[in-house]
């Protein structure tokens, strides 16, 4: 695949909660490395995983099961506010011709009662498409991505442990 051209993809994965999911974090699209590994945040380098890890005192290894029961426990919901885009291998920025997922069923089927958005790009496309249909306001977190430079991990746990706040 090269990585300057565009190709128009169908997001791979369905999304993951349970119906006592009480918090929903979205991305915008997944990257090329997501899409290989399967599920949620798959590039090493994605900081995702290692602050969920810190956040919530726990050790998980890379077994997708894995990351599901500790997402189940802490009752944590995975998506994206993309279903399909044209897109340049993993770049946020090249994204055009969206067209939304379907974020009303997750929260009709689920206790969802708070949205936080990994980046801005996830955000942006959130107010555009789905904070009027789901009458929940998201709270944009920084992006977890390894082309976030600007964010040391620890400003990202400060700001992400947002998250575990709403879970009292």
């Amino acid at each position: 695949m090269t990585e300057d051209k565009y190709q128009t993809i169908r997001h791979p994965l369905k999304p993951y909660y349970n119906n006592d999911s009480q918090v929903l974090i979205l991305g915008s699209f997944p990257s090329v490395k997501t899409r290989e590994y399967g599920f949620f945040y798959g590039h090493l380098q994605n900081r995702f995983w290692p602050l969920l890890e810190q956040i919530f005192s726990v050790n998980l290894g890379r077994q997708i099961q894995e990351r599901k029961n500790f997402l189940k426990d802490q009752k944590l919901a995975l998506y994206d506010c993309i279903y399909q885009c044209d897109i340049i291998g993993s770049k946020d920025s090249s994204i055009k011709n969206v067209i939304p997922t379907n974020l009303k069923e997750i929260v009709e089927n689920s206790q969802i009662k708070h949205v936080f958005c990994n980046g801005a790009t996830s955000y942006k496309y959130y107010k555009k498409y789905h904070e009027k249909i789901i009458g929940i306001k998201a709270i944009k977190l920084p992006s977890t991505s390894p082309a976030n430079a600007r964010y040391s991990f620890d400003k990202l746990m400060l700001e992400w442990m947002a998250i575990k706040e709403c879970l009292k």
